[in-house]
């Protein structure tokens, strides 16, 4: 019998459809076929979270080292797309600067000031548009400070990352990528290189050059830039998108900004930037109900496994006093968790603090509705807004 045989709800699975409305689908998908093939996918889907966590857990089966990983065909070998010693020395010299306490202590104020600055600049409005107007900015902002990166704009590091974002979205869904995002990786690294060799810098790159060759550091600043702006500009638009949809949630919020917390990990766990990760399979092997063999690609949907019921109850409601939401994988887990974490939940709780202090009456605006999208990196395209 036939993989399309066996699986009839991943045959009848599109691409399209998990990319617009994506969780009705995986719902079935956990219930029935909680690992399945898909042949839009030409792979597997892994949806239920005990098994996700698996795959994530297990770099000796499932690897991301494979020609075939969609960031690292863009942007060359990195800590993203490397396992095992080769992972821990690309990943290891960035390290430092995104633990708790040093995020704290590092980026606390310079989150602060550049929050008020962009809120400031919004504010006479009374209406704006807060993903590229806000998260973007602020999110591209924050990891340019981290990194060091010497001698570019906001809106020219914006620009690659958008074209970078683009051409990792297509590789995924089987489409020609084009030269475009070969073309600003290149811009990228050319601006890497130059903060490098610069003498008067003190930066995470030039230190991370002492111990990586000078592309081994463009690669893995890409990726750190790249999933810095991601993470961050979806996490804090899709915690907004909820709040500001679900008015009893969101007075509860004001009420007591210490929920603003829950309500982060509530939001990434429903809405997950990061909508999945991809593995290949290093060997066969069995994986719930299937039989995988060496070589398959394996994607786990994070958005499949943060709303399996067996670990939240009613998972599709938004409840910021939900009291396991922290264990929600919007981050992945095992050796990929996200490097920079710390820097998103800390950047996320302040933008959104400031907003709903500095903006009165902030709500959705009603004529230019939002809800996320994207088969990988999932968002609202924008989030149009009023306020008083």
């Amino acid at each position: 019998m036939s993989a399309v045989d066996t699986f009839p709800l991943g045959a009848s699975t599109t691409l399209a459809e998990l990319a617009d409305d994506p969780h009705p689908r995986l719902a079935l998908l956990r219930a029935h076929e909680p690992v399945s093939w898909l042949p839009e996918l030409d792979g597997w889907l892994v949806t239920r979270r005990d098994l996700a966590l698996s795959v994530m857990r297990d770099g000796t089966t499932f690897t991301v080292d494979d020609p075939r990983f969609s960031t690292a065909r863009v942007v060359g070998p990195s800590m993203l797309s490397l396992d095992g010693a080769d992972h821990t020395r690309h990943r290891d010299p960035f390290a430092a600067p995104f633990r708790p306490r040093a995020v704290r202590d590092g980026f606390a104020a310079f989150i602060e000031e550049e929050t008020d600055r962009l809120i400031t600049s919004l504010a006479p409005a009374g209406a704006g548009e807060l993903r590229r107007a806000f998260a973007g900015p602020l999110a591209v902002a924050v990891v340019t400070q981290a990194l060091g990166l010497a001698g570019t704009t906001t809106e020219t590091v914006l620009t690659w990352y958008d074209t970078i974002v683009r051409a990792v979205s297509d590789i995924t869904a089987g489409l020609d990528p084009g030269t475009s995002g070969d073309q600003a990786y290149a811009q990228l690294r050319g601006a890497v290189e130059a903060t490098v060799a610069d003498p008067d810098t003190s930066s995470l790159l030039a230190a991370a050059a002492g111990r990586l060759t000078v592309p081994e550091v463009a690669s893995n600043a890409a990726v750190l830039m790249f999933g810095g702006i991601e993470t961050t500009e979806a996490m804090i638009t899709n915690a907004l998108l909820h709040l500001l949809g679900d008015p009893g949630q969101l007075a509860l919020v004001k009420d007591d900004f210490d929920l603003l917390d829950g309500a982060m990990e509530e939001s990434l766990r429903l809405e997950p930037g990061a909508a999945v990760v991809d593995r290949y399979a290093t060997r066969d092997t069995v994986l719930g109900p299937a039989a995988i063999r060496r070589g398959d690609l394996v994607t786990v949907s994070l958005a499949g496994a943060n709303r399996d019921p067996a670990v939240f109850p009613d998972p599709d409601r938004f409840d910021i006093r939900r009291p396991d939401a922290r264990l929600q994988l919007a981050f992945a887990h095992g050796p990929h968790h996200c490097l920079a974490a710390h820097l998103a939940r800390l950047e996320t709780r302040i933008a959104l603090q400031r907003l709903l202090e500095r903006l009165p009456a902030l709500r959705l605006d009603p004529d230019r509705p939002a809800s996320p999208h994207g088969l990988v990196f999932r968002k609202p395209p924008a989030l149009h807004v009023l306020w008083s």
